[in-house]
């Protein structure tokens, strides 16, 4: 589902993005893409903590494979997806947390 949503947010970009889902090692699925950098999204300090700890380890297991850290705008800091699930399940207002698109996908899976 995180992927149709994905897919849906980025489709007017084209074919200039791809959007794949994988279920190895992420630097697994690097190798397989032959990717060089892998970007990731920080929201606050223990997302760093986290990060700081598996990048240590995606070195060890390739050390050609850069990881480079992007901050969230503090806009976003405080969006975390388990939270926009809860707010919905009762019933609250998530529009300014998710797309239009997001939101109604978010809403539609709640009532399941």
């Amino acid at each position: 589902q995180r992927v149709e949503m994905v897919r849906a947010e980025v489709a007017h970009l084209g074919d200039r993005v791809e959007v794949r889902a994988f279920s190895s090692l992420l630097m697994h699925f690097a190798e397989e893409l032959d990717a060089g950098i892998i970007v990731r999204g920080l929201r606050a300090v223990a997302d760093f903590e986290y990060e700081f700890q598996m990048t240590a380890m995606n070195q060890r297991l390739n050390a050609d494979i850069e990881t480079v850290f992007l901050m969230a705008d503090p806009r976003h800091q405080a969006i975390a997806s388990r939270l926009v699930k809860e707010i919905a399940r009762l019933d609250g207002a998530i529009d300014s947390f998710v797309s239009p698109a997001v939101a109604e996908m978010v809403r539609a899976r709640v009532k399941e």
